[in-house]
């Protein structure tokens, strides 16, 4: 299972983690993925200054906006492109 970790603390609070979170959650539900990737959150990744920070798995991203966020999440775990039709995903 993958694990995408989503920074809860106050600064990527602020910034916009809570609006993430829901559009990585309703990927999850358009490509029928709640069994294959689980979301969850974390306080504090100590990269404060840098947006919304987020990992999959090890790998650490930090996202200015939420659809800059989906487009980095279809890139990799979904191997399409941002403006790909729900349910396209390579992830078995």
């Amino acid at each position: 299972m993958v694990t995408v970790t989503v920074c809860v603390g106050s600064s990527c609070h602020v910034k916009g983690a809570r609006d993430m979170i829901e559009c990585f959650k309703d990927l999850l539900t358009e490509n029928s993925l709640t069994d294959k990737i689980e979301l969850q959150g974390s306080f504090c990744m100590e990269r404060c200054g840098e947006g919304v920070n987020w990992r999959i798995d090890d790998e650490s991203f930090t996202s200015a906006t939420c659809e800059d966020a989906v487009a980095v999440f279809r890139e990799k775990l979904l191997d399409t492109p941002a403006d790909a039709s729900p349910g396209e995903n390579n992830l078995t």
